[in-house]
């Protein structure tokens, strides 16, 4: 018996009814004709691959806020910088 394919769009319609319409895995492989260990498969690799993505904009968050905060503390040493140039050039010219 040779293995049916389906396309991206039909597995990921059957893992959106279980994942956000709550319906059960067994429910769901039933009336679409899939076996429920193949559901089940596309409802693990989707949940993981959703868990990476989350985890690549977590740390673009924390690099996005690293970056912020040494762009401020550059930006008031470089102020202080001026303020002290334009004082010595007042107090010696």
């Amino acid at each position: 018996m040779g293995q049916q394919r389906y396309t991206d769009e039909f597995r990921l319609e059957a893992v959106r009814q279980v994942t956000e319409k709550g319906h059960a895995v067994k429910d769901v492989a039933e009336r679409l004709g899939v076996s429920t260990y193949s559901l089940y498969e596309w409802v693990r690799k989707h949940r993981a691959t959703a868990s990476r993505a989350t985890t690549r904009l977590t740390n673009k968050d924390e690099e996005i806020r690293r970056l912020r905060t040494e762009l401020k503390r550059v930006t008031e040493e470089r102020n202080i910088l001026k303020k002290a140039a334009a004082y010595f050039a007042k107090a010696s010219g």
